[in-house]
């Protein structure tokens, strides 16, 4: 039997949540990674839903339908690439399973970063909707920020009271 890891997939611009649709409609397991936000325009205020990774959708699918996929759905442009081995990124299930939790249920939006960060103090969340989610502590423009890595895209970001984290312990790492 062969393993089913979490893909990361190209999508052709404003397609995600057509693409989303279809693997639903198929029955492939996905995460397509969308927030609502409130928008502001000079007349009016609009609640719309956005994708937090523009162009890009997640599968969780063995190779072989990873292939499949690529050859009859028109809207997927590609895989994400391990750049150290030339091979399509597998993202951990440990590293999605934060990720998908921190869309879940914060309350401040999320952004997206792939430019290097210097590394942070780990960091637990025990208070608020992300209570228990592990990721690292970092200040950016006097902001205190809670980071996810999905180590083949980059950070998920959300700002949050220092109040709310503590520390990891070393057996909790």
């Amino acid at each position: 039997m062969e393993e089913i890891h979490w893909y990361a997939l190209y999508v052709r611009m404003h397609h995600e949540k057509k693409t989303a649709e279809k693997f639903r409609a198929l029955g492939i397991e996905h995460f397509l990674p969308v927030q609502e936000v409130i928008r502001q325009w000079s007349d009016r205020k609009k609640k719309m839903t956005i994708v937090v990774i523009p162009m890009l959708i997640f599968v969780h699918i063995t190779e072989k339908q990873r292939i499949k996929i690529l050859k009859e759905i028109p809207s997927v442009t590609g895989t994400l690439i391990d750049r150290s081995t030339r091979k399509p990124a597998i993202i951990r299930d440990s590293e999605m399973d934060r990720f998908m939790f921190m869309l879940d249920y914060s309350e401040e939006s999320i952004y997206f970063s792939s430019e290097p960060m210097k590394p942070g103090e780990d960091v637990k969340v025990i208070k608020g909707p992300l209570n228990g989610l592990i990721g690292q502590l970092i200040t950016t423009n006097g902001k205190t920020q809670v980071t996810v890595r999905l180590e083949q895209l980059g950070y998920a970001i959300v700002e949050m009271p220092v109040g709310f984290v503590q520390k990891l312990t070393s057996n909790e790492k």
